[in-house]
């Protein structure tokens, strides 16, 4: 559970667009709890000791080695935390399996089978399985007895997952399901014992199933050849006439979309959370590196265009590792509101946050791959070599921008997702816009124009952060007037747009965790926290103001676009900021620390 010193408030998934953020409500690393950082310690301590000790015979597709790490994990509870007590589980809450996801780092390869078969291997059972599916299957997947694993992707139909074409029909006899089809790269399809399968009912109902290793006519089959997670298992899953018992369909019959979308809003999350974890153990690989490699006499993490770059990942890092526990917390507030033995409860608490999801997921993996370039630049010619970690770090986080959704398609269901909410009536977003567009219309007010501002810690970053919302509601009121129904047509736009509802969440998140942090200990002992928060919103502002200037001139012309540019201007107005001297301190204390410092 959350700190009880901090405040909870249920907020609607997108909610942070229309409303000032309080910090006090908003969920944040300071407030775990012992027992949470526990479960965190016990995930990376059996990663430093167990997995990553093993990683030559990981990366060469020893199996019997990786289900037995896998069964080690499971005895640590690291399978089962998300399983109902009822079936052996340990129930525990949304932050803790965060937590979980986000210590599995340090040997991609095993990370991304042991996530496969803790996530969304199990999760499609425990929301969607009958009682009698739960009390099977859980058990043994929980135990790490079994493997699991989730087939939705086939050759033609990556992104377009609906667009499948397995198919399953029922045999004469009425007792079993006969499936055909094949579904590709699927991780631990080699030696899974159980797979959520999708597959088109009388070939137009898109339905969910759990299948056994051993059923008739399943198969895999030949591994993958990878650019990097070479060590995990990736084949097709092949069913010729397979013999699926009747009872073993999940869920209802052409309801599977609702499986499928869900367990991958778990999934996203959880992937970002990870990313994270794996950008902060690349950040002290790039520390460690920088201070003991010398060249003209002297460490280069001595030089500024390195502090340059170990500044940049601290920051970028803490800016997702607010925005990760934002969500948590908001879910895990939600989760408590409603009857957690309630799949249908439980699918719409996690479908609220999917707009988060889908930012956290973006966000996570491009900040875990920045760093891993970073840290190669960093290592030099080293880092080309299998002589030091930085090239597989390389190598196996470049997938994570893939899989889960592509990033394209998430930024695309970013704000897909808001405006379909607005149109449903579900969040006040075009109200928000037309109140925005009147103050344009209006002009600059005295406070814009610099007049009665504060000077106490953070007042520039959360006018940025105030301004940064303001700028997406710009593109999505300017966007949807424009382009109406047609709208989804714009891909770019709507990439552009949600690139800077990205970079506003990500702001928001580590402007109210600094926030909060300077209230209860005073800006002395948290000059870290501020340079950090500071550093992000400069850059992230910049980074906006391009993407909002794409978005615009794509939207408007003549007048409209000169108004709306000089709007822009105006929300991406900055105090003058010394980011070499916040870079200087920072990356001091990165290598002085050996990596991540909050």
């Amino acid at each position: 559970m959350a700190a009880a010193a901090m405040s909870k408030e249920t907020v609607k998934g997108g909610g942070f667009l229309l409303q000032d953020t309080v910090p006090t409500t908003v969920y944040s690393p300071e407030d775990f709890t012992d027992e949470q950082r526990m479960i965190g310690q016990t995930t990376a301590e059996f990663f430093d000791k167990e997995v990553i000790p093993r990683h030559e015979q990981i990366e060469s597709k020893d199996y019997e080695i990786q289900r037995q790490l896998i069964k080690q994990g499971a005895d640590l509870g690291l399978i089962n935390a998300s399983i109902p007590e009822e079936y052996d589980g340990l129930e525990l809450d949304h932050v803790s399996n965060m937590l979980i996801a986000e210590h599995q780092s340090g040997q991609a390869s095993f990370s991304t089978g042991f996530g496969a078969t803790s996530s969304i291997g199990l999760l499609p059972i425990v929301l969607f399985g009958t009682h009698e599916q739960k009390k099977k299957y859980l058990p043994k997947i929980g135990s790490g007895e079994w493997v699991g694993a989730y087939c939705l992707s086939e050759s033609g139909s990556g992104s377009d997952a609906l667009g499948a074409k397995s198919t399953a029909r029922l045999s004469e006899d009425g007792q079993h399901w006969i499936l055909n089809g094949e579904k590709m790269w699927i991780t631990n399809g080699a030696f899974a014992d159980v797979y959520t399968v999708f597959a088109k009912v009388d070939g137009d109902k898109f339905t969910g199933f759990i299948v056994e290793r051993n059923d008739p006519g399943v198969s895999h089959g030949n591994e993958e050849h990878k650019l990097g997670q070479r060590g995990s298992s990736t084949t097709p899953v092949l069913m010729q006439d397979a013999k699926i018992p009747k009872d073993r369909l999940l869920g209802e019959i052409g309801k599977g979309h609702l499986i499928a979308f869900n367990v991958l809003n778990f999934g996203r999350i959880k992937m970002g959370a990870g990313a994270i974890g794996g950008a902060k153990r690349v950040l002290g690989q790039a520390a460690k590196y920088a201070a003991e490699r010398h060249q003209f006499g002297r460490s280069i993490a001595t030089f500024g265009a390195i502090k340059y770059k170990l500044a940049e990942m601290a920051a970028r890092v803490y800016a997702g590792e607010s925005a990760v526990y934002r969500t948590a917390g908001m879910i895990e507030t939600k989760e408590e509101t409603i009857d957690k033995k309630n799949p249908a409860e439980m699918m719409k608490a996690i479908e609220e946050y999917a707009i988060e999801c889908a930012i956290i997921k973006v966000a996570g993996t491009e900040t875990l791959f920045y760093c891993a370039d970073e840290n190669v630049q960093i290592h030099g010619g080293n880092g080309f070599t299998m002589d030091y970690p930085a090239e597989g770090v390389y190598r196996d986080c470049r997938v994570n921008r893939i899989y889960e959704g592509t990033n394209e398609i998430n930024r695309l269901l970013i704000p897909g997702q808001l405006i379909k909410r607005a149109m449903k009536g579900g969040l006040p977003l075009f109200a928000a816009a037309m109140k925005l567009q009147e103050e344009l219309l209006a002009g600059p007010s005295f406070d814009s124009l610099g007049m009665g501002e504060d000077d106490s810690p953070l007042a520039n970053e959360r006018k940025l952060a105030a301004n940064a919302k303001k700028i997406a509601l710009a593109l999505i009121g300017s966007a949807t007037q424009k382009f109406q129904a047609a709208l989804s047509e714009q891909q770019m736009i709507l990439c552009w747009t949600a690139d800077v509802i990205i970079e506003a969440f990500q702001l928001d998140s580590a402007v109210a965790r600094t926030a909060k942090l300077i209230a209860k200990d005073g800006a002395d002992k948290h000059q870290a926290a501020i340079d950090a928060t500071r550093l992000y919103a400069h850059d992230a502002i910049l980074r906006m103001d391009v993407a909002a200037r794409n978005a615009l001139a794509a939207i408007s012309e003549g007048d409209e676009l000169r108004m709306m540019l000089v709007a822009l201007k105006r929300f991406t107005k900055m105090e003058p900021l010394n980011t070499a001297a916040i870079r200087e301190r920072l990356a001091d204390k990165v290598v002085q620390t050996g990596g991540y410092i909050f």
